[in-house]
């Protein structure tokens, strides 16, 4: 790093954030970190487990038997569950991997790497090259795939109650506190404790959950409670995205989900005051989210439901701003939505993550997790049809309404303008329209700025390439997050901004103005962003496009300025046969090169695809005409 990037990240970053990250690091080296979360601490013992099953649960979901919802066979339940006990698991909700019966919870199934349990979390690298992807090893870890044996169980009038507990204690025991890879995230470590709640509540019954395993959990629960609570800093200003959201939200309903702990009082009063803190800040006044990114914002509305529907119950319900800031959040994600599918653009980073699997729906479809939220604010469902409703049995079974009074959601047609998140679309009857022209005031993860999404009758004909990975050799990692896998410009091999180690960029792209405009036949968008700026201070994209009121086409004229001595390229990445381009410059056709492109459904999976190429000097006018078969 030398000292234009240095000043570049301090410029972007802030001074608070360069500041902790240099207390962390000597925290590290000095050893304060091994202190503040010591191995072989303590036992922690609170209250027996007869105890605690004489209480009444104030939970989300009641006991087995207690649960007064309607069963409905679930093939897929059986087979999940089936090939979980037998030693499979479905990682990033696509692909299967036979783990074993007896995996040890630190082995990565994709490289085979298995990490040093002996070894404090803090010296455990979360970037290898050796290692390969520790998402790999957090997968199971989180215990996501115990809710779609619990929902198994239930509508199936099963019982693997010996087997989720078995699971439970075997991860204790092969995972001593504070030491390996699955001690090195709070994020992880919070999901675990609240996916390790449905099963104790839902199994609460059970002889499973006997003494001596109640005697483990509770003790578990508690270190990965000071875990979390000696360790926000990180979350809250180095990383400062949803892992703080999940964090935070863990530490505010402590005192909820373990009121015989005397340090969740206090953990739950500041952690209520941060969470509301950090849905004030990274959800916009418009209801985007800072971390530009549909599958992360999916995140905090799963978050947002659990998060309410348990404070509500509970008597303690959240301030009116967190539920203003829930209710536009959702509303964005679902003018957003495709009604075919459920689908949403691939757009921005795009980990697998869905932490409360509770449906059997594709997890590209988004429609049951936002009809959860939308039944506890407006206490109405967005959709009637079981399987996009299950999912808020679970959540909202206890509460007919949230305090609060919203209006059911209703998709809007034409213009719509997001201008805080930077998001502008167009929505007719058998298209839309998805663009990003915003500004930065928090970090990017792509190089999209510009990017340009289209749909017809749910077929996504311009796509986003999506992630892949996060830990992959560089090159993939540049092409996913650059320019090159997005429908916008590049100069030469150069994306928009300039590529820095792991998630950081240099030299922010930001927007100078956009717009909407309505003529008699078209629609038409305006928008300019500040971009190459490490190739030319002045440097400048604009991007005009037309879309034809009459018919399935789109005109889009990108002109480049201040960057004549440069090679420019317009990227168009598609795989649809029946999408019409044509390109003109200075009333010259241009060539178009067709290229081998890649893109990512799914984490952790690669496709090649198919791209266009269009090189061009300063402005080039492209028509895009879908012919539509039917």
């Amino acid at each position: 790093m030398n000292l234009i990037t240095s000043l570049q990240l301090l410029k972007n970053m802030g001074f608070r954030y360069v500041k902790y990250r240099i207390r962390h690091e000597v925290e590290k080296r000095t050893g304060k970190l091994k202190k503040l979360h010591p191995v072989n601490p303590e036992f922690k013992y609170f209250i027996n487990c007869d105890t605690w099953k004489s209480n009444i649960s104030s939970f989300v979901v009641n006991p087995k038997d207690e649960i007064s919802s309607i069963k409905n066979y679930s093939s897929y339940g059986k087979e999940f569950t089936s090939k979980v006990i037998n030693g499979e698991l479905i990682y990033f909700n696509y692909e299967w991997k036979n783990i074993g019966i007896d995996y040890d919870w630190i082995t990565n199934p994709e490289s085979g790497y298995k990490y040093d349990i002996n070894k404090h979390w803090s010296e455990i690298q979360d970037l290898s090259q050796d290692a390969g992807d520790i998402k790999y090893v957090w997968e199971k870890s989180r215990f996501t795939f115990l809710l779609t044996i619990i929902r198994n169980d239930f509508h199936n009038d099963q019982d693997n109650s010996e087997y989720v507990f078995n699971q439970i204690e075997d991860w204790i025991d092969k995972n001593p506190i504070n030491k390996g890879p699955n001690w090195r995230c709070s994020q992880e470590i919070s999901l675990r404790i609240i996916n390790w709640c449905f099963a104790l509540h839902f199994y609460k019954k059970s002889p499973s959950l006997t003494e001596s395993r109640w005697e483990k959990i509770q003790n578990v629960i508690y270190w990965s409670l000071h875990h979390v609570y000696h360790h926000i800093d990180f979350s809250r200003i180095a990383v400062r995205n949803n892992h703080a959201i999940t964090e935070t939200l863990m530490l505010s309903l402590s005192e909820l989900l373990f009121p015989f702990i005397p340090e969740t009082k206090l953990w739950s009063q500041k952690g209520r005051a941060w969470f509301e803190q950090e849905i004030d800040y990274q959800i916009y006044n418009d209801g985007t989210f800072l971390q530009f990114s549909m599958n992360y914002h999916r995140v905090v509305i799963q978050l947002l439901s659990f998060g309410i529907a348990l404070s509500e119950i509970n008597n303690k319900p959240f301030s009116k701003n967190v539920y203003d800031k829930a209710y536009k959040s959702l509303n964005f994600l679902y003018q957003c939505l495709q009604e075919e599918n459920g689908f949403l653009p691939n757009y921005g980073s795009n980990d697998g993550a869905l932490f409360f699997p509770l449906s059997d729906t594709n997890y590209r479809d988004y429609r049951a997790q936002l009809n959860t939220l939308h039944k506890l604010l407006v206490g109405e469902h967005l959709y009637s049809d079981r399987t996009l409703t299950e999912d808020s049995n679970w959540f909202v079974s206890k509460i007919n309404k949230s305090k609060y009074d919203f209006k059911k959601l209703e998709k809007k047609f034409g213009c719509l303008s997001f201008n805080d998140g930077g998001y502008y679309l167009l929505r007719e009857n058998s298209s839309f329209t998805f663009i990003r022209c915003g500004n930065h005031k928090d970090r990017p993860a792509h190089a999209d700025n510009l990017h340009v999404d289209i749909w017809v009758k749910g077929i996504n004909i311009l796509r986003d390439s999506g992630t892949y990975k996060y830990n992959t050799d560089s090159e993939t990692v540049s092409y996913f997050t650059g320019s090159a896998s997005h429908n916008t410009v590049m100069v030469g091999k150069n994306s928009q901004m300039l590529k820095g180690s792991r998630f950081i960029w240099y030299y922010w792209s930001q927007s100078l103005g956009a717009k909407w405009i309505e003529t008699q036949n078209d629609f038409v968008f305006e928008g300019k962003i500040s971009a190459f700026r490490f190739l030319n201070k002045k440097a400048v994209h604009q991007r005009k496009i037309i879309k034809s009121k009459l018919d399935l086409v789109w005109k889009v004229e990108d002109e480049l300025m201040n960057l004549n001595s440069y090679p420019k390229i317009q990227l168009w990445n598609c795989d649809n046969h029946n999408l019409e381009i044509e390109s003109i410059e200075n009333g010259k056709i241009l060539d178009i090169t067709d290229k081998s492109g890649l893109y990512s459904d799914y984490y952790g999976a690669k496709e090649h695809g198919n791209s266009k190429i269009i090189e061009f000097q300063d402005k080039v006018i492209t028509t895009l005409k879908y012919k539509n078969e039917n």
